[in-house]
């Protein structure tokens, strides 16, 4: 008889040790309401108070400011000097893969280590000239180098290295690049400008030029 009540026992036990843990135990220690305010409410006040001072406006137009120039002048290209003495030197463009190259479907189109020369399938279309457009006399012999150019049908891209390309593209109502990071010039070893690059067969040549 006791082991057919002992299930029923022991149930009876839990639920009444259940009934006993969910009781209310009241109050321990002291209750406090949040005192934080709210962050939203934070930020609206903060920004109020700066409107009623005036330095809200004073903090949008500096960010005004300062995007207009760093669109209108972008960042100097560091490392990157006046030329002192003439040079001449030769990039070759090849590139070694570093990793198999898969299509969608996983077969293999081209194996690491695979070199290839992008100049054998597509040719350099313009002389590529390298200046800073912060120095007057660069940028007058950049446009004595595209007029001498052009009048023997060959195209020029003028790439700046500093100063401003939109007020360059004003004056010369043509357009101007700029070699953002300085990602070309680094590429191509570029330390000194003017510098005209140009193709010879599959290599690039870089001429740095010295201004009288």
């Amino acid at each position: 008889m006791l082991r057919r009540l002992a299930p029923l026992l022991s149930a009876t036990v839990l639920a009444i040790c259940a009934a006993a843990q969910a009781g209310d135990l009241g109050t321990i220690g002291p209750a406090y309401p949040v005192a934080e305010p709210h962050l939203l409410d934070f930020i609206r006040t903060r920004l109020q108070e700066k409107e009623r001072s005036g330095e809200l406006q004073k903090l949008v137009k500096d960010a005004q400011t300062r995007g207009a120039a760093a669109v209108t002048t972008p960042t100097p290209v560091a490392g990157v000097s006046a030329a002192q003495i003439a040079r001449t030197f030769y990039v070759d463009p090849t590139f070694v893969l570093d990793r198999n190259i898969l299509d969608d479907k996983g077969r293999l189109l081209f194996a690491a280590g695979t070199r290839k020369n992008p100049l054998e399938i597509v040719s350099l279309s313009k002389h590529l000239l390298f200046f800073d457009g912060r120095d007057r006399r660069q940028v007058a012999r950049a446009r004595d180098m595209i007029t001498f150019y052009r009048a023997r049908k060959i195209p020029v891209k003028p790439i700046l290295v500093g100063g401003s390309y939109l007020d360059l593209m004003k004056a010369w109502r043509a357009p101007v690049y700029y070699d953002q990071q300085g990602l070309l010039t680094r590429r191509l070893g570029i330390g000194h400008v003017p510098a005209l690059v140009t193709q010879e067969g599959l290599r690039l040549r870089i001429d740095e030029l010295v201004l009288p």
